[in-house]
């Protein structure tokens, strides 16, 4: 049975929006990882007020409302409820940290709600009701490693693997010790550690970091969420930890993250992703310029000297593709929106991108970039065309995929050359 999220159901019966359409965002704009929320909220509301000044969606402006969840994982699925429900939004565009999309998943999936997420993620999840737009971990994590063990990373052998304690630190670096091990990489030679949101006092871990990496030839990669990016950052600069000696890749860390940050220190070491505000290309000046500009206009903090980096990119994007699949659809539903996404293209700064068919991410370009000392990434390395998203990595779940195409039901196990779904109740999407 299909529930209709967002405009009237009388309205939507009829094939057309209540005017306007209401759409959610939902972003922590206070707490530890506002740090990289504010500025997804503030590039959605630019995209929201371009495609406003332009005539709307199926002529109906935008209305844009806005929750603050504050870094509090359960509130997030009780401002995704309001949304849902009692604000009736088309669509919710939100979240960063997994935690938060593992809060409000089941919100979405029993009140059919849709919701784009912008961010890397950890993988093994693929949700009837989530399009990610940021990349599964075979599009930046696995990706990072590959680049440490090429010549041109250091052939690494010893491998740190710090993080926050929550789901998208361990499910990745559980990914990344299998592919390690697969590599042969002996398990002595990787290191994993932890600390929670917020965490600032890194003396005694840098320490550690610092002997590891005192034979040169090792690597740290660091999924570190949130303001404790900045505390670790600071004690490496601090202890002399330099990308010479014990390079960093981090897959949280961006232009934005830098903003707050004395990067003369941390010059060479990396980041994974898959875009990068110095990508050399006439729509990606386009983009940097407007967005400047935009911030410049609507006094938000930082005005012109604003930056972009790959959250933000998909955050603006993600209205872009739910606007291009509504018109599409020719409604705001969210089966019709559904159906009408896969296999939606959307130029973009970073390059074209393409809704899977039957996963529900997109496919896109990857890049590896070092810190310059004016908090920009020099790109060292990026992939050979777009590359597809794999929900379940071949190093932790082989055998498993996902498929919402053509009655597909979502997640399945391939047992003895058949698709066994692991819920055959889930609602296909026809």
């Amino acid at each position: 049975m299909t529930t209709l999220s967002g405009v009237g159901r009388e309205a939507q019966a009829a094939g057309k929006p209540t005017c306007p359409i209401k759409v959610g965002i939902l972003h922590s704009l206070s707490g530890t990882m506002a740090i990289s929320e504010v500025s997804l909220r503030d590039v959605r509301m630019m995209a929201i007020d371009e495609i406003n000044a332009k005539g709307g969606v199926l002529g109906c402006p935008i209305k844009p409302v806005i929750e603050d969840p504050a870094s509090n994982w359960d509130l997030f699925a009780e401002k995704a409820k309001k949304l849902l429900l009692q604000d009736k939004v088309a669509t919710v565009f939100g979240c960063w940290t997994s935690v938060s999309r593992k809060s409000v998943l089941p919100v979405f999936e029993k009140n059919n709600g849709l919701l784009f997420y912008p961010v890397q993620y950890e993988g093994e999840e693929c949700s009837r009701n989530v399009i990610y737009t940021g990349a599964a971990i075979n599009q930046q994590g696995t990706i990072g490693v590959d680049y440490f063990m090429s010549k041109d990373g250091g052939q690494k052998k010893k491998y740190y693997l710090i993080g926050t304690d929550y789901v998208y630190p361990r499910t990745t670096n559980k990914v990344l010790r299998a592919m390690l091990l697969a590599k042969g990489v002996p398990a002595k030679n990787i290191m994993e550690e932890y600390t929670p949101f917020h965490h600032q006092d890194y003396q005694t871990i840098i320490a550690k970091i610092k002997r590891f990496c005192a034979g040169g030839d090792a690597g740290v990669i660091n999924t570190i969420n949130g303001d404790s990016n900045v505390a670790f950052f600071k004690e490496l600069a601090n202890q002399g930890v330099t990308a010479d000696n014990c390079p960093v890749i981090s897959y949280s860390v961006a232009e934005d993250e830098l903003r707050g940050l004395d990067t003369k220190p941390l010059v060479g070491h990396l980041a994974a992703w898959n875009y990068f505000q110095s990508i050399d290309s006439p729509a990606n000046k386009e983009f940097v310029k407007n967005f400047k500009a935009y911030a410049a206009k609507n006094k938000l903090p930082g005005g012109a000297k604003r930056v972009t980096d790959d959250p933000i990119v998909w955050s603006y994007y993600e209205i872009y593709l739910w606007k291009a699949a509504v018109e599409k659809a020719g409604t705001t539903d969210v089966d019709a929106v559904l159906k009408a996404l896969p296999s939606l293209k959307l130029d973009t700064p970073a390059g074209e991108i393409v809704v899977d068919r039957k996963n529900h991410h997109t496919s896109k370009p990857a890049y590896i970039g070092r810190i310059l000392a004016d908090g920009q990434f020099e790109i060292i390395w990026q992939s050979k065309g777009l590359v597809d998203a794999v929900p379940w990595s071949e190093y932790t779940y082989p055998e498993r995929g996902c498929d919402w195409s053509n009655g597909g039901k979502g997640t399945f196990d391939v047992v003895g050359g058949e698709k066994i779904y692991l819920d055959a109740n889930v609602k296909p999407i026809e």
